[in-house]
């Protein structure tokens, strides 16, 4: 079974965060949220309170196949400041693991690094600093590059995560989540 870690940091989008666990835990994934900022109760960015799995700083990552970033401006600034995320991600790509990011939280893969010579989605608005930091940016829903997997926004939250179980947990379990949730776009 594949291990995911997904950071949860105050002002995270829920919906984006929440909507990746629940598609890779339908799909045969076992997923930990990581809460940032020493805090296992992680506030949303509307004020919804999330119960993390464990804290960032405790987590065993070697043993994990992907990490994830939820975006939110205010979880994302919060993911950006983190000595553990910024470390995770960067370690996570230079070992060909999976590394994830979805609306603003491309931009914290930018800056640690991470997108350099690769192709990547970011929120509207927000494209320059892919671009600043070597990245092409495809202004796509959507956009996998190898090990690297980023979703523009919310909008785009079902497709991101059905594209990190079909490559955590195999095709055919994604196409069964799709199925049992009838996403049919």
């Amino acid at each position: 079974m594949s291990k995911a870690v997904i950071f949860f940091a105050p002002g995270v989008e829920e919906c984006e965060g929440l909507l990746c666990v629940d598609i890779l835990r339908r799909a045969g994934v076992e997923v930990t949220i990581a809460a940032v900022g020493g805090n296992e109760i992680v506030r949303s960015a509307r004020g919804i309170n999330v119960v993390a799995d464990a804290l960032a700083e405790e987590v065993d990552y070697p043993a994990y196949d992907a990490v994830i970033l939820p975006g939110g401006l205010a979880g994302v600034q919060n993911l950006k400041a983190d000595p553990t995320v910024r470390s995770t991600c960067v370690q996570f790509a230079q070992a060909g693991k999976v590394v994830a990011a979805i609306c603003a939280a491309p931009t914290a893969l930018a800056e640690f690094g991470v997108l350099k010579g690769r192709k990547a989605t970011v929120y509207p608005g927000m494209e320059d600093a892919l671009t600043a930091a070597g990245a092409e940016d495809t202004t796509l829903p959507l956009t996998v590059d190898d090990n690297i997997i980023t979703g523009e926004a919310l909008g785009s939250a079902i497709p991101f995560a059905l594209a990190l179980a079909g490559r955590l947990a195999g095709r055919e379990a994604a196409n069964a989540v799709k199925k049992g949730i009838v996403y049919t776009y």
